[in-house]
């Protein structure tokens, strides 16, 4: 597939990881200046704030608009830090770059429509600006490969990709699950692409935000996008996966950054596929256990027993064969079974203090 790319930015060069930060949505301009003001203070260069957010249920917050784009040009008197937001439209598109913000962002609602993101192409055509996209909302490679391939058709050469994650119904583990195996994938196909993580959307909690930037590190991400404002727990939108600029230095700070050319080894690439188990497993335990807890409301509604001895030798057993003709040992089956089942009878009986 040929995709031809430039580097973001000319003097942009090849250290990793390229970091991206700033509030989920622009407020106030006191809001954007004070966390510009102290991220720039923390070694950020490129500075990012939401001017129009797309929200899923009407009544909630979608941005100040192109109120805010004198704001970002301020920002970037002040601080020196280049700026970007997301665009939707063609309207959005032209407005931001009118006012000279430096990378625009189309969100994954905006991916997942084709006219949508024609549309942007034709307002951009032949801009030298850095446009990157996050993928859609649902896990589909080739939804996410066509929306850039618009731009590209559109002679925009500074593209790049954003990894947020994907929706689910189950939200347990993480807010949009990663999986990774589909920007692996991604990159695969188009290597010279550069590929950013979005970890404030993938955990949806400032406290899941250093892991899951570790482990983008540790698959050959090229950056970082996070949100950080200056007061998180006051934000207007998802202020719960926003972290302090003091907090994203302590994150930084213990970021182990490997060479690129490591991801090439067989050892590596190994581990990565086992790490990529590990979360799918994970997230099947969390969905178990969902389910247990709603057959444990169901017994207790029903005035059954939580513990019913006959269905766990059954399903012991069951598991167990299943388990030997897959390779593994019975012994081992029974041990993983077995504290499966421990954690699931707990879980119904917590629910009896509810």
């Amino acid at each position: 597939m040929n995709l031809p790319t430039l580097p973001l930015f000319p003097d942009s060069g090849s250290q990793r990881p390229l970091l991206i930060a700033g509030p989920c949505s622009a407020e106030t301009e006191e809001q954007l200046l004070t966390t510009a003001h102290a991220l720039a203070q923390e070694g950020i260069r490129l500075f990012r704030a939401g001017l129009w957010k797309p929200r899923t249920k009407p009544g909630c917050f979608e941005g100040v608009g192109a109120a805010g784009l004198p704001w970002l040009a301020r920002v970037k008197r002040e601080t020196g830090m280049r700026t970007a937001t997301e665009v939707a439209t063609a309207e959005h598109a032209r407005a931001a770059r009118e006012a000279g913000v430096d990378l625009l962002w189309i969100g994954a609602r905006t991916t997942a429509n084709p006219f949508a993101v024609q549309e942007i192409a034709d307002a951009l055509a032949g801009c030298d600006l850095p446009i990157l996209v996050k993928n859609p909302l649902s896990p589909d490679l080739d939804l996410w490969i066509g929306a850039l391939e618009r731009l590209s058709q559109a002679g925009i050469r500074r593209l790049g990709a954003i990894h947020r994650g994907f929706s689910a119904l189950d939200h347990s583990l993480y807010r949009n699950p990663p999986q990774w195996s589909l920007p692996i994938e991604l990159h695969r196909r188009l290597p010279q692409l550069p590929l950013l993580c979005d970890p404030s959307h993938i955990g949806g909690r400032r406290d899941r935000i250093a892991a899951l930037c570790q482990q983008a590190m540790d698959l050959g991400f090229d950056g970082l996008i996070v949100e950080a404002h200056c007061r998180p727990d006051e934000a207007w939108s998802d202020r719960e996966q926003q972290v302090t600029p003091e907090e994203l230095r302590h994150i930084l700070s213990r970021l182990v950054i490997r060479r690129t050319d490591d991801a090439s080894d067989g050892l590596t690439a190994l581990r990565r596929r086992i790490d990529e188990c590990d979360d799918e497993l994970l997230e099947v335990l969390a969905r178990r256990m969902q389910v247990a807890r709603e057959i444990g409301r169901y017994k207790r509604a029903h005035t059954m027993p939580v513990l019913q001895a006959r269905r766990y030798e059954e399903l012991l057993a069951r598991r167990t064969a299943q388990a030997e003709r897959a390779g593994m040992s019975a012994a081992f089956m029974q041990a993983v079974l077995q504290a499966i089942h421990e954690e699931s009878v707990r879980q119904q009986m917590e629910l009896s203090d509810e």
